[in-house]
């Protein structure tokens, strides 16, 4: 059986590839995104705070560098390089970063759609 069906292409790729966003003042956002699937490259200067919130996606964080204190579920924990973080959709989340810059990956399941913007809808792939 031959299914008539394009299959999305693999990718390959570098972060210096993939475009930086400014979606607020001290943070870079940069997004490969998937089918079902997104990774988020985060840079935040220090002392930035995020504040806590909940979302409907899935998401698993890890910690490339500097330390962060994160509110997870009224907990406050301090996180480092190399630390791995699970938040189960709609867990209450929330974080300052602290005294250096903070370098965070961040994938999420389904997509943030509201990460995305309908003028610059960025994949990391080369048009």
């Amino acid at each position: 059986m031959i299914i008539d069906e394009t299959l999305p292409s693999a990718l390959v790729t570098d972060w210096t590839k993939v475009p930086v966003e400014h979606p607020a003042p001290g943070i870079k956002r940069q997004m490969v995104v998937g089918q079902n699937v997104m990774m988020c490259r985060f840079t935040f200067d220090p002392f930035l705070v995020t504040p806590e919130h909940t979302h409907p996606h899935e998401q698993m964080t890890l910690v490339i560098k500097g330390k962060v204190k994160f509110f997870v579920s009224g907990e406050e924990r301090i996180v480092a390089a190399g630390d791995v973080l699970h938040f189960p959709p709609h867990n209450r989340h929330g974080a300052t970063m602290l005294d250096e810059e903070v370098v965070l990956i961040d994938i999420f399941s389904p997509i943030r759609e509201d990460f995305l913007d309908a003028n610059n809808a960025s994949n990391g792939k080369s048009k």
